[in-house]
């Protein structure tokens, strides 16, 4: 796959500092596929989303997957607390991290452009604002992040 949006993350592909070295992991594009099928009804997801999958679909040091083995257990840890809390998202979306797991998920609407915007869902909050915007663009959360780990700064 060619790396469009998120060449800091694959020109940076390990984590120095802390306890230990943490590579990232890729999934295999037949993987996103099938993510794209389950989640996208089979439409492609944003550009800078397959490519974050593609290059730390499995681990990625500047994101929170919880105790999820796959990308679908996390979709699906997500969607079962949104229905406990009662919590709808009416557009197509895909979460890519669950630091806070209880509380809190970040997300993208699959339904937006090639570097989508990064929002955050509060499960326990009521009122109607419990979506909030983080970054416009996935690629400059990422990039962010790994600035932050670089400085020798957690990530989360």
């Amino acid at each position: 796959m060619d790396i469009v949006f998120l060449k800091k993350l694959q020109d940076n592909p390990i984590k120095y500092g802390f306890t230990k070295n943490s590579p990232i992991i890729s999934i295999s594009a037949q993987e996103i596929t099938q993510l794209e099928q389950l989640y996208n009804a089979g439409n492609p997801f944003p550009k800078a989303l397959k490519e974050l999958l593609y290059l730390a679909g499995k681990r990625c040091y500047v994101l929170d997957y919880g105790l999820n083995e796959t990308q679908q257990e996390l979709q699906e840890f997500v969607r079962t607390n949104l229905d406990e809390d009662e919590k709808v998202i009416n557009r197509p979306f895909f979460a890519i991290d669950v630091y806070n797991a209880g509380d809190q998920f970040l997300f993208v609407y699959l339904d937006a452009e090639d570097d989508p915007a990064v929002y955050e869902g509060y499960y326990w909050d009521e009122s109607s604002n419990w979506i909030k915007l983080i970054n416009p663009y996935l690629s400059s959360y990422i990039d962010g992040l790994i600035e932050r780990v670089k400085a020798g700064q957690n990530p989360f």
